[in-house]
């Protein structure tokens, strides 16, 4: 297969638009599945995809067009240049034209991308067999699956961008049932490399929670102080970013609009110190410093490729500070140019412990495992809904009692920003709802006040 920098050097040279960049990904991933505590499937996959975009100039602007294709060959070059030139033609006047950036290099474009395998998991299989084999013992049923993907993209382009990021990262999801199925709990972790993973860790908590289970308290739908997991916390709090573009806001299409015309920025959202941000220098969660898009959306521009990411604070001290823009929106709304990164941080001032901390400081509430199927209800004030799954525990006086029903939800993670009881230590956490799209963020565990649990849910 040719090299991705050669396919990058062959396609530029040979385009005749006015400007063309080329994104080449390269993605390995080693997996391990399993279910009813034995492995079921294990292998590993590679995949290369192309973008060609190709820019031409028109009366009063630029048009922009792409395509992605995989398999590319040298033999595909020139009809792959002449789709892309002329879906721009077709295209018309791009609404998102900014220059585009020239001569950027960011990264070891000559390096080749390394594969990721199945050595990756040369410490976490043992031990998860050991898991396995205690389980059974026990009765108690695991589902699951690890992977570790490693991605590297190259960006090149005819003017002369040359960036280069690799992306490695990996996660376990494990759902353990026991008592014929009847009880069931889950846990989810993101690893760089799977040195960090505890597997003794993550089958203590799912034994103590099924544990939990044995004792059942039956509760009405209402209003409750509820402790949220990070990793529901992120899923919440994703949501919230995707409705953060700056021009939706500008043009009072969602909760960042401001009545009578603009944004919310600079207004106060929260009750507590909370700090959320976007680094590409945070140590833990490290991140592009270009902008590196295939596609245009109200999010990314095409055009904004090469340009530099840098520190964002969407929330400081609770106060909106910024909302997602390209350069074109940022014109268009005389903000600054603030482009989404590749993490998500949320710290709230004072802020400190783990989960089960968070247990000690609730007298009366709801301890919950996962959200699942968030949909959003009124884009207004971003009113979701969505269900609790595998696992909702009543807390009384500091301590779980039992298991108690799940609950269809409806509410507001910006409306629950004035409601933050207390919050524990952030750290990097997996999303379930969105596992895949966002791995990339790190959250404190929070109580949330009066979290509408509005009606019982009869699943699992």
């Amino acid at each position: 297969m040719i090299s991705a920098q050669d396919l990058i050097e062959k396609i530029t040279s040979s385009a005749t638009c006015d400007d063309c960049i080329v994104v080449v990904k390269d993605k390995t991933q080693a997996n391990l599945r399993w279910a009813g505590s034995t492995l079921t499937t294990n292998g590993v996959i590679q995949e290369r995809s192309v973008t060609v975009i190709a820019f031409v100039a028109v009366e009063g602007g630029m048009a922009s067009g792409g395509l992605t294709r995989t398999d590319v060959t040298l033999a595909d070059v020139p009809t792959l240049l002449a789709d892309a030139i002329s879906a721009a033609k077709a295209a018309g006047k791009a609404e998102d034209y900014a220059p585009l950036a020239n001569n950027v290099t960011i990264g070891d474009w000559a390096a080749p991308h390394i594969p990721t395998g199945p050595d990756v998991f040369s410490t976490f299989a043992p031990a998860l067999g050991d898991m396995f084999s205690r389980s059974m013992a026990d009765k108690i049923e695991l589902f699951g699956y690890s992977e570790h993907t490693h991605e590297t993209t190259w960006i090149g382009s005819k003017g002369g961008l040359r960036l280069r990021k690799d992306s490695p990262v990996g996660r376990v999801e494990m759902t353990g049932k026991s008592h014929g199925r009847s009880r069931s709990t889950w846990n989810g972790v993101e690893t760089r490399d799977f040195k960090d993973v505890s597997v003794a860790s993550i089958d203590a908590q799912i034994r103590q929670r099924l544990t939990w289970q044995g004792t059942k308290v039956e509760m009405p739908a209402g209003r409750y102080d509820t402790i949220v997991p990070s990793g529901s916390v992120a899923d919440l709090f994703i949501y919230m970013m995707w409705v953060s573009g700056a021009r939706d806001a500008h043009e009072g299409q969602s909760v960042f609009s401001k009545k009578g015309g603009g944004t919310r920025i600079g207004e106060k959202l929260s009750n507590v110190g909370f700090q959320f941000f976007s680094d590409p220098e945070f140590k833990q969660l490290p991140a592009a410093r270009f902008i590196g898009t295939a596609v245009s959306s109200p999010y990314s521009s095409v055009f904004d490729n090469g340009q530099t990411i840098k520190r964002v604070d969407w929330f400081k001290d609770g106060v909106l500070q910024a909302l997602i823009q390209t350069r074109a929106t940022a014109k268009l709304t005389k903000l600054d140019f603030t482009p989404i990164g590749e993490n998500a941080i949320i710290k709230v001032d004072g802020g400190t412990g783990t989960l089960d901390d968070l247990v000690k400081k609730v007298d009366n509430g709801l301890l919950i495992t996962t959200f699942w199927y968030i949909r959003m209800v009124d884009p207004n004030s971003l009113l979701l809904t969505g269900l609790t799954r595998d696992g909702v525990y009543h807390v009384k006086g500091g301590e779980v009692v039992g298991a108690t029903n799940n609950f269809r939800w409806n509410d507001s993670p910006v409306s629950a920003l004035n409601r933050l009881a207390h919050a524990g230590a952030t750290e990097w956490t997996q999303p379930r709802e969105w596992a895949g799209n966002m791995s990339n963020m790190a959250t404190p565990p929070l109580v949330i006040k009066d979290f509408n649990m509005s009606t019982v849910s009869p699943g699992s």
